[in-house]
């Protein structure tokens, strides 16, 4: 997670929102790192899991990222979610949990639906207390700007 809140630490720089996400392939190495990036590259695809997703496949030389652990700093939206069912990652390491758009068990749980192709184990809450004090800080200062 040190890892993840680095990467979402440096999107501020842009005025991308923090979120920092790496994916871990089963010998514990790092294939994969993202950062949100839609201000940045204009892209609203740019989530981090995304971002770290893609290069994860790029490195695995496949989209099925069997026996990988996305770690992310907070709970991923439904895009990301279907993301991580689309490439058939097997679980998610969350630290954050998001009460408006979340989907990994906050809003919507759809990386767990039972009618799904693809499952993930959900660990959630993991240096949550850290992990939101990053995005509550990024937001109150934005709210200070305007």
């Amino acid at each position: 997670m040190d890892r993840a809140l680095q990467l979402g630490t440096s999107a501020v720089a842009d005025g991308d929102i923090p979120v920092g996400a790496l994916v871990v392939d089963a010998d514990g190495a790092i294939i994969g790192e993202g950062r949100n990036t839609r201000e940045r590259d204009g892209d609203p695809t740019g989530h981090a899991e995304v971002v770290a997703l893609r290069a994860a496949a790029e490195a695995k030389g496949e989209w099925r990222l069997t026996g990988c652990t996305l770690v992310v700093t907070l709970e991923p939206c439904p895009m990301c979610a279907g993301a991580v069912v689309a490439s058939r990652v097997p679980r998610v390491v969350l630290g954050a949990w998001d009460p408006k758009m979340g989907a990994c068990g906050s809003v919507w749980d759809i990386v767990r639906d039972r009618q799904s192709i693809h499952r993930a184990e959900v660990v959630g809450g993991v240096r949550e207390e850290e992990c939101a004090a990053v995005l509550l800080d990024f937001f109150a200062r934005q709210r200070a700007a305007h």
